[in-house]
């Protein structure tokens, strides 16, 4: 009798072929978020963000009451992945959203250095003159 194609490997063959089949068929980036570090008017909180296929589908996040932040992160196709960081401002009296602060970064983002990859960024709200602080930083799960 042959031996078992099981012997001398921990749990079997089965747990390591779900792993790789896993692997082969998750999405590149599946396990990777960005978190967004945000100090708003004295409030500070994280947003988080995983890779997405439909960019133009992703809401901005309220943030105070005066603005909206946005992440897009794209990992797939390699020609557009990226890291994309949008605020705009929110005034009742005022059409739309304008954009006041855009942000691009490479994906993969490079090495993460004392505030992420982004570094410390600040965005100033254009009536009242609030300072948005954030950074962002990429996370593998």
């Amino acid at each position: 009798m042959p031996p078992s194609p099981d012997k001398g490997r921990p749990g079997g063959v089965a747990p390591y072929l779900a792993t790789l089949l896993l692997a082969l068929t998750s999405p590149a980036g599946a396990d990777e978020l960005v978190a967004c570090h945000l100090d708003y008017a004295g409030t500070n909180r994280t947003i988080e963000a995983r890779p997405t296929a439909s960019p133009y589908t992703v809401a901005p996040v309220e943030v105070g009451s005066y603005l909206l932040f946005r992440v897009v992160f794209r990992t797939e196709p390699a020609d557009l992945a990226s890291i994309k960081l949008y605020t705009y401002a929110q005034h009742d009296d005022v059409d739309g959203r304008p954009l006041i602060h855009q942000a691009t970064y490479a994906y993969p983002p490079t090495a993460a250095r004392e505030y992420g990859f982004t570094g410390l960024n600040h965005v100033y709200e254009p009536r009242y003159g609030l300072v948005l602080d954030y950074w962002c930083e990429a996370i593998s799960k």
